[in-house]
């Protein structure tokens, strides 16, 4: 009996010793250095404290990083859509796709924040005001943020300001998703208030031509002067929860110029969905 015991706790302690061994080998796993992972972040970090898009040999140089180095690591970034990456001004910034590994840890603060490069990268791309507007309740929308266009005559906004659900060119991009009948549009319709009179029918015809092709104008009849262009940003379960809108002076841009902000807001608002809702 003597003999058994004594076998068993020999037996318990080597099992002690191999039990030991892991943990310690795990701690030493653990705490294994992976450069290339600190870089990355790194290289995250500075894009979010920029604020705006940055080219490869600012960033490689701020942070004392090989440029090599520093480009492959932003490629591959960009590659898994946590930073974007502009060809033409050849500049990174911060991706929507960061705010889906944090999810609903976001305040919408923070949310409006990650959407702001988009904002300011379109705003200094084309000269124009961007803002973003949010629904609230059934028959209104709030202004939560405004870039100002980078050029010397420009038009600003104030946050907080509120507007009728169907005015201006979001209200275009609004109107087929509240659920409201023809008639009660038609209703709401009139009973706003145009600096350039605009018949109901003309309205629902621009309503419909954004629906088709994804974004919205409105050539100076809400404000006089100035010229709207509005894109939807869905939420989860396919609403219009915000949109987002580049506002000009009219006649700054027509025709093909003027498709192509159209064109970029609408991309900009599918992007936008996973960074807002």
């Amino acid at each position: 009996m003597a003999r058994s015991a004594a076998g068993k706790s020999k037996h318990d302690d080597v099992e002690g010793q191999a039990d030991a061994a892991a943990a310690t080998n795990d701690v030493s796993e653990k705490m294994v250095f992976v450069k290339p992972a600190a870089n990355a972040i790194r290289i995250l970090k500075f894009l979010v404290e920029a604020g705006g898009p940055t080219r490869s040999v600012t960033i490689s140089r701020s942070l004392g990083l090989n440029a090599s180095t520093c480009f492959n690591i932003l490629r591959t970034l960009v590659m898994e859509e946590v930073v974007e990456f502009d060809p033409v001004a050849k500049t990174y910034s911060v991706g929507v796709g960061l705010t889906t590994l944090v999810g609903s840890l976001l305040t919408e603060g923070q949310r409006i924040a990650a959407a702001t490069p988009q904002m300011r990268d379109l705003a200094d791309r084309y000269n124009i005001t961007v803002t973003l507007w949010k629904r609230l309740g059934v028959d209104k929308i709030v202004l939560i943020k405004g870039v100002p266009s980078p050029a010397n005559v420009r038009i600003e906004m104030a946050e907080g300001q509120r507007l009728p659900v169907l005015m201006a060119a979001t209200g275009r991009v609004m109107a087929p998703y509240l659920g409201w009948s023809r008639k009660e549009l038609k209703s709401a319709f009139n009973a706003l208030r145009w600096q350039t009179p605009l018949t109901f029918e003309a309205y629902w015809d621009e309503v419909e031509a954004a629906k088709a092709r994804g974004w919205a104008v409105d050539r100076g009849y809400f404000t006089r002067g100035v010229q709207t262009l509005a894109a939807p940003v869905f939420d989860r379960a396919g609403e219009v929860a915000f949109t987002i809108v580049g506002v000009m002076l009219q006649g700054q841009y027509e025709g093909e110029a003027l498709e192509e902000i159209g064109v970029a807001l609408r991309d900009a608002g599918h992007r936008l969905t996973s960074a807002l809702t």
